[in-house]
């Protein structure tokens, strides 16, 4: 029995589109798109924009992809690009504000059951003031560490902790709200 590599056709379409070749980049483009875009609304609530710095950053992906290695995997690299690009849009359209708290209180918020839709969830994590959510997504969601946020948003690591904890604390908050309304009470 030959074992064939799955990515070896990735990496083939990849040197395609490295060599301009439109059809290849379109299939890359057309096959990560859905999930980028999925990314870039985490960070920007207005779809329209989420798409705009979508499309910005595949200009970026087919640019750099000379400088793919082939070290990890590709829909990670991407990411990188994504959020990256989040972040500079962010900061572009408006001055983040971070607490530049270095004591923050790490709490369970384990115990709250819900049963939300994404989009409910969605709805909450957009309520957040922005830097609590740049900090709540990089670290929940994409699974950064502190010091790689701090170094990331140029803030210290203890802001980043801070930043957390109160996007935590506002996300339970609401939970809790939410969950009053849906079950009839106050």
């Amino acid at each position: 029995m030959k074992v064939i590599p799955l990515n070896q056709n990735e990496r083939e379409i990849i040197q395609m589109a490295v060599e301009h070749n439109r059809h290849a980049q379109q299939q890359l483009y057309g096959q990560f798109s859905p999930k980028m875009l999925s990314v870039c609304r985490q960070y920007i609530k207005d779809l329209q924009q989420a798409e705009d710095v979508m499309i910005t950053a595949f200009m970026k992906v087919f640019t750099n992809l000379k400088n793919f290695e082939h070290k990890g995997s590709f829909e990670g690299w991407i990411r990188r690009i994504i959020i990256n690009e989040c972040i500079s849009f962010i900061r572009v359209q408006k001055k983040v504000n971070y607490i530049e708290e270095e004591s923050y209180f790490e709490e369970s918020f384990n115990n709250i059951e819900t049963e939300f839709s994404t989009a409910e969830i969605q709805f909450l994590i957009d309520q957040l003031p922005d830097g609590y959510k740049m900090v709540f997504n990089l670290y929940c969601i994409e699974g950064y560490k502190h010091q790689e946020i701090a170094t990331l948003l140029q803030i210290n690591e203890g802001t980043s902790k801070s930043q957390l904890s109160h996007a935590r604390k506002l996300l339970q908050e609401q939970i809790i709200k939410l969950n009053k309304v849906q079950n009839g009470t106050n």
